[in-house]
């Protein structure tokens, strides 16, 4: 069997469909879709998110220097999936789609309430890439919700949570566990 070659693109999937919160403050807040991010360092902890600079939170990440990733579960999906197609300017999405923000601990943009992992991120650098900004970011705090937590290992079952992921314009839940890392070369 051979094998097809395409155009250059981004074939990189799955990845994590999270919804950023952004803005200073209440009369501001806002919410974009993003499925453009990762983990770029672990110490100091870094991500990144892209975000095309005609849209309408890029600016209010860049002003306030901050935001926060909010991961997403399969409640959450049709929240997530709307919060990416309307715009800001034009939509209350916490209002309208009955999200509650929640004041984070060291950024101004709001964490949602509903999402079962929250990261503060304070943004370090923006790389001009092309379509998209890169926002370099330390990671300043992350908030778990408490009923992931199992109670014997304090072990967060992300697994638990129905988390969603993007690939090639269609949402996913995350698959079954397969092993944890170091697995294939673990003596028996």
């Amino acid at each position: 069997m051979g094998k097809v070659t395409w155009k250059p693109g981004t074939m990189i999937y799955p990845l994590p469909a999270v919804m950023v919160s952004c803005g200073a403050g209440e009369n501001e807040y806002n919410i974009i879709t993003i499925s453009w991010t990762g983990t770029i360092c672990t110490d100091p902890p870094m991500c990144y998110i892209s975000v095309r600079p005609e849209r309408y939170s890029y600016n209010l990440i860049k002003n306030a220097g901050g935001y926060v990733i909010n991961l997403t579960t399969s409640s959450l999906a049709g929240a997530t999936d709307w919060c990416g197609v309307v715009s800001g300017k034009d939509h209350n999405k916490f209002r309208e789609k009955g999200l509650t923000p929640v004041r984070a601990t060291k950024v101004s943009a709001p964490m949602i309430l509903e999402s079962p992992v929250n990261i503060e991120c304070a943004v370090r650098s923006i790389t001009e890439l092309g379509s998209h900004h890169m926002f370099i970011s330390e990671v300043m705090a992350i908030h778990a919700d408490e009923k992931y937590i199992e109670k014997e290992t304090k072990a967060f079952r992300l697994d638990k949570t129905g988390i969603i992921c993007y690939s090639h314009g269609k949402y996913f839940t995350a698959g079954e566990f397969i092993g944890k890392f170091g697995f294939s070369v673990k003596k028996k």
